[in-house]
C-alpha cells in the first residue's frame, strides 16, 4: 500500500504529553501485580483445624492464646509437636548439611547429604542413612535436628521434623571493635561451644566482613541471623555432625551470660527477632 503526494505532506496530528504522563499512564495500564505476604500473612501447609494437639503447649497454640515463636519458647514449656513450630514460624526456610561422603579412592568421595552406615548381620549388610537438617527465620530464631533411618526419604523427613522441635533464640549484636555501628549483624561477645573433640570458638566481626566459617557452618548461621563473624576450630572438624553440635553449644551459650544495660546500648543486644510482633 502506498501513500499519495497528499498524505505524505499533511501533517499527522500527534496528542504531545509529558514524558511523566506517558510513564505514568503505562503503568497504569499494566495489570495489578499481588503484593508479597508478609510473614503474618502466611499459613502453615496443613489444616489447622483438623489438628489435634496432645500437648498443653499445642492446645494453647490452636487456641490463639499463644500467638508468636517467642511466646512459646518463653514459656520454658519444650515443643513436642512440629506443627507448633508450622503455624507460629510460617516464614522458616530449611536446609541440609553435607554430612556424608560417598566411595572413592584414599577418602576422596564426593560429599553427600546422607551419612550412610551399615550394620553387619548374618542375613547380610543393613544400610542406614543419617541426615542434619536446620530451619531458621534468618532473624534470630533456629533449630537443628538429626535424623536415621533405613531408607534417605524418611531420614530426611526425621531431621526435618526435630529441627523443628528444637528451636531457640539466638542473640544478635555488634560487639566488634573495628565496628562502631549498634547494628545485630554479628554477635555481641566472643562464646565457645563444644561436642565430643570438637571446640569451635565464635568472634565478632566488623560489618562487611562476612562468615569465616566452616560452609556448613555458615548455612546454620545465615538462617539464624547472623551476617558477620570470624571462627576458630580444633580437635576432629572432619566430623561435621560434631562440629555442627559444637556450633549449637556457642549459639546457646550466648543467651546464657547476664549482659549489662550499659554494654546491651553499646553493642545493640538484641534477643530473637528484630521486629516484635504485636504482644512482645
Amino acid at each position: 500500500m502506498t501513500m499519495t503526494e497528499e498524505e505524505i505532506t499533511t501533517p499527522i496530528d500527534v496528542e504531545e504529553k509529558p514524558v511523566l504522563e506517558v510513564v505514568k499512564d503505562t503503568l497504569t495500564a499494566l495489570p495489578d501485580i499481588e503484593a508479597a505476604p508478609t510473614p503474618a500473612e502466611l499459613k502453615p501447609n496443613f489444616d489447622v483445624a483438623a489438628w489435634t494437639p496432645k500437648t498443653e503447649l499445642g492446645r494453647k497454640v490452636k487456641s490463639g492464646e499463644i500467638t508468636t515463636i517467642v511466646q512459646a519458647l518463653r514459656t520454658g514449656e519444650r515443643i513436642m509437636e512440629a506443627q507448633i513450630t508450622d503455624i507460629l514460624l510460617p516464614n522458616m526456610e530449611s536446609d541440609m548439611l553435607w554430612i556424608g561422603q560417598s566411595r572413592g579412592k584414599f577418602g576422596g568421595g564426593a560429599r553427600r547429604l546422607f551419612k550412610q552406615t551399615q550394620k553387619k548381620t548374618p542375613e547380610g549388610n543393613k544400610p542406614s542413612f543419617g541426615t542434619l537438617a536446620v530451619i531458621g527465620n534468618r532473624d534470630g530464631i533456629v533449630g537443628l535436628g538429626y535424623g536415621k533411618s533405613k531408607d534417605t526419604v524418611p531420614s530426611r523427613e526425621k531431621a526435618l521434623r526435630n529441627a523443628k522441635l528444637n528451636v531457640f533464640m539466638i542473640r544478635r549484636g555488634s560487639g566488634s571493635w573495628e565496628s562502631n555501628t549498634t547494628e545485630p549483624h554479628s554477635i555481641p561477645f566472643t562464646i565457645e561451644g563444644k561436642c565430643g573433640s570438637v571446640r569451635i570458638k565464635l568472634m565478632p566481626a566488623p560489618k562487611g566482613k562476612g562468615l569465616v566459617i566452616e560452609p556448613n557452618c555458615a548455612k546454620v548461621l545465615e538462617l539464624a541471623g547472623i551476617k558477620d563473624v570470624w571462627s576458630k576450630a580444633s580437635g576432629q572438624t572432619r566430623r561435621t555432625r560434631n562440629l555442627v553440635m559444637a556450633l549449637e553449644d556457642a549459639l546457646r551459650k550466648l543467651a546464657v551470660f547476664k549482659v549489662s544495660q550499659k554494654s546491651r546500648d553499646a553493642t545493640g543486644v538484641i534477643e530473637g527477632p528484630i521486629i516484635k510482633e504485636a504482644g512482645q
